[in-house]
């Protein structure tokens, strides 16, 4: 049932659970994403459950977010280990 219900939530627009199945169905393939689709919906129906709050969304530009931070820490660790000193600026929209 759960993979059935991962199967709806890959095919909708805009989701975190989209967007999620489109990272890994590239490294583990279509039936793994699927099952890892379905564990995030059991993981989270069980938090919703037992914290009685309501679902909430991510959106799709949350894991773009992530994957952008842990490029900027890292590549500021590079430099620091190359010697240049770097300051920061976040650019305010």
């Amino acid at each position: 049932m759960l993979v059935q219900c991962a199967w709806a939530a890959t095919r909708t627009k805009n989701t975190y659970l989209r967007s999620k199945y489109d990272s890994l169905v590239g490294r583990r393939g279509k039936k793994r994403a699927l099952v890892a689709i379905g564990h995030k919906i059991l993981v989270a129906a069980y938090y919703i459950l037992q914290d009685k709050v309501a679902y909430r969304e991510l959106g799709v530009e949350y894991l773009q977010e992530i994957k952008k931070e842990k490029q900027i820490k890292r590549h500021i660790q590079l430099l620091k280990e190359m010697g240049v000193e770097i300051e920061i600026k976040k650019e305010v929209a």
